[in-house]
């Protein structure tokens, strides 16, 4: 059945007012003296049903049949892409605190909410305001199954199941309907029905349970199944809990992809969540997380766990108005399909990005109870008339801060045995998640580091070699400078030299009109430019050879850079070849039989071509063979008419045959369970003669 909300909103100052006011009237979820004693752990078990076979189905469906359940049913199917990291769920169960129905994580709450899990199903066909309650009345399993799969009674009859005290029906039968439907909407709706039996609430594994169908039954009428989840998930948390052990049957992958938006940050934060086709749960799934983390690693982060630690609201995650309680309880009790729970919202009003104050939760410990026993209806109406009375909170939307009167409630609160924080263990969060690395991943960093440093020195010797050989093109020019100022300096000295030989000669044969005084104060003035000449011309041949001597240490050193540069460049060929030659090989090997791939398909191409000429040639041909064939078999066809009437007849008694076979091999299948190589092989015909018997049907 199905309620209709009746919503009243509050605003924010308003409901902490009277939240504060009733934990000071009624106290807390426990008072002293209450506190049960429970196991230092729990040894809880994530075993899920296998989903394989159901994924199979999902990847062979077109993009029709995938868009037909997302808008009937949401965005469920992609935790089929989530692993359960069965360390962190064993950690994070031993959090669990029944009392207050979340995680206690040492200086944090958290605990998923009805808003969240609704944003992350995403089924345009919810209607938030409609819930979904256990009838008193419901009908029988049989009707059910029937009209989700469109069996006769027959068929049915010979396929439920009891198992402890439910009715179920076996995975492997809606699996052959699935396959053997040719209609879309009965595929997509099979499918549904079991994945909600085998993923979001796998109780018996490899069977669908009676409560799952009159669930499933509702979400055509557009109620949501937000409540009945969170209901089985904090109640099969609270069951492993106290009892020390336990399996869970309710979806940890949905439980894990909302704890993993609490608590990995986003390194950026993407536009696409802003969108309106945009699917967080999709998102979520698809985004690698570290699952080599022991489970006691994972007890020692929660033990220590500080507000600091926390995504408080999840970036995907835009709140408007918040339910916090129904009718006359202070929370919000929570109807599932095998039993009944409570949670308090206010608990963890950052989640909403909201202030968080002193929350009410007296009832909280208490509230939870099977659907056994003569008393358990007038509880279930009781909560159902409470949804038609729902309490809402405005978002207050500021920056998630913590009110003074809380944090001296909470740390005086009395909570369920869970680990407490260890005061000597003040690892900052980032290192506690960091992994201890390989011997392999060791020794890639030390070679990556030494790359580094071989690559820097070569850089650095390869700058140096370059402002080498810029110095020494500057000498060598400057030098080709000096040996033409040499070359000059000597032609002119030369021709001085004969100048002063002519002039000599000149002066003693004949009468210039000087004197021998000025004639000699005129050789002095000449001896003394060519002595100046000469020193001159010494100096260049100093500096000459003084340049010499420094390009030959420059070369000598140059050599010597070339020699080390070429060791360094040896050497690091051999750092690179110990990593790379076994990939250099495989990469060879992957080219030659690319190559020899490539030649057999060229072959087989020639081969083709040969034969579509051949075909070409004989389908002209056939033409018009086929044409005077046709005349012929037009006339065959009104003869065969008659033929195909009594034969129509007779397909129809092997398509009742057919019926009385598969109803004979059902019960011959529940009466033959053998593991010998006779039974598999039966078993193996009798679900032929069953696929055979649906198949028929059509004809009859």
């Amino acid at each position: 059945m199905e309620n209709q909300f009746l919503d009243k909103v509050e605003g924010n100052l308003g409901v902490r007012k009277w939240s504060e006011e009733a934990q000071r009237q009624k106290g807390d979820s426990l008072l002293e003296g209450e506190k049960p004693e429970f196991g230092d752990s729990t040894n809880i078990r994530s075993t899920q049903n296998q989903l394989h076979e159901l994924k199979e189905i999902w990847n062979q469906w077109d993009e029709t049949n995938k868009q037909l359940f997302y808008n009937s049913y949401g965005d469920l199917p992609h935790l089929l892409d989530v692993n359960i990291d069965k360390a962190l769920f064993r950690a994070l169960a031993q959090f669990w605190n029944p009392a207050y129905s979340c995680f206690t994580l040492g200086d944090v709450d958290l605990v998923p909410t009805l808003e969240e899990y609704t944003i992350l199903i995403r089924c345009p066909k919810i209607q938030v305001n409609r819930a979904y309650f256990k009838s008193p009345n419901p009908p029988e399993f049989q009707k059910r199954l029937l009209k989700t799969t469109g069996m006769d009674e027959q068929w049915a009859k010979a396929r439920i199941k009891i198992k402890g005290e439910t009715r179920c029906i076996a995975w492997r039968f809606i699996q052959d309907l699935i396959q053997a439907e040719t209609k879309r909407e009965k595929q997509v709706k099979m499918f549904a029905l079991a994945f909600y039996g085998l993923v979001i609430f796998p109780k018996s594994l490899g069977y669908i349970d009676d409560a799952v169908m009159e669930l499933f039954d509702h979400l055509d009428k557009g109620i949501t199944p937000v409540p009945a989840i969170l209901a089985e998930t904090f109640r099969s948390l609270s069951a492993c809990k106290k009892s020390g052990e336990g399996r869970f049957t309710c979806c940890a992958q949905l439980l894990l992809v909302w704890f993993h938006s609490h608590f990995w940050k986003p390194k950026k934060v993407s536009y696409q969540a802003c969108f309106e086709n945009y699917s967080p749960l999709q998102d979520l799934a698809s985004t690698p997380r570290p699952e080599n983390l022991s489970c006691d690693k994972w007890k020692s982060i929660f033990r220590n766990l500080q507000e600091k630690d926390v995504i408080w609201k999840a970036r995907w995650f835009f709140p408007t108005n918040i339910v916090y309680k129904c009718g006359d309880y202070d929370w919000v009790p929570l109807l599932g399909i095998w039993g009944a729970i409570g949670y308090a919202p206010l608990l963890v009003s950052r989640q909403y990005r909201s202030r968080q104050f002193i929350p009410a939760t007296r009832g909280l410990a208490t509230c939870e109870f099977p659907y056994e026993g003569r008393g358990y209806k007038k509880n279930v109406s009781k909560i159902a008339e409470a949804w038609k009375r729902i309490y809402k909170m405005e978002s207050f939307d500021e920056k998630p801060r913590v009110m003074p009167e809380y944090r001296r409630w909470r740390s005086m609160r009395i909570n369920d045995d869970i680990p407490l924080p260890n005061s000597e263990n003040n690892v900052p969060l980032e290192e506690q998640l960091q992994v201890d690395p390989s011997e392999m991943e060791i020794a890639k960093h030390d070679f990556k580091k030494k790359y580094l440093i071989m690559e820097n020195r070569l850089s650095g010797l390869e700058n140096e070699k370059n402002q080498l050989k810029f110095g020494m093109q500057s000498q060598e020019r400057e030098i080709e400078r000096l040996r033409k100022g040499k070359g000059k300096a000597e032609e002119d000295l030369n021709n001085l030299r004969n100048d002063y030989k002519k002039l000599r000669t000149f002066a003693k044969y004949a009468d210039l009109g000087k004197t021998s005084t000025e004639w000699k104060h005129e050789i002095q003035e000449e001896k003394e430019k060519v002595d100046r000449w000469e020193m001159r011309f010494n100096d260049i041949q100093g500096q000459q050879i003084t340049m010499e001597e420094e390009l030959f240490r420059n070369r000598a050193e140059n050599l010597s850079l070339r020699s080390r540069v070429g060791e360094l460049e040896s050497s690091l060929q051999r750092y690179r070849s110990r990593n790379h030659t076994a990939e250099l090989k495989a990469s060879r090997q992957e080219n030659e039989n690319m190559k020899r791939q490539v030649e057999d398909l060229e072959a087989a191409l020639e081969i083709c071509r040969g034969q579509i000429n051949s075909f070409e040639e004989i389908q002209s041909w056939n033409n018009q063979q086929w044409q005077a064939r046709l005349d012929q078999s037009q006339d065959r066809v009104r003869d065969r008419d008659s033929v195909m009437v009594e034969a129509l007849v007779q397909v129809r008694e092997v398509a009742e045959h057919l019926q009385t076979l598969a109803v004979q091999a059902d019960v011959l299948s529940l009466q033959t369970e053998s593991e010998s190589d006779r039974g598999k092989k039966l078993a193996w015909l009798f679900r032929k003669i069953r696929i055979l018997g649906v198949k028929a049907k059509q004809y009859m």
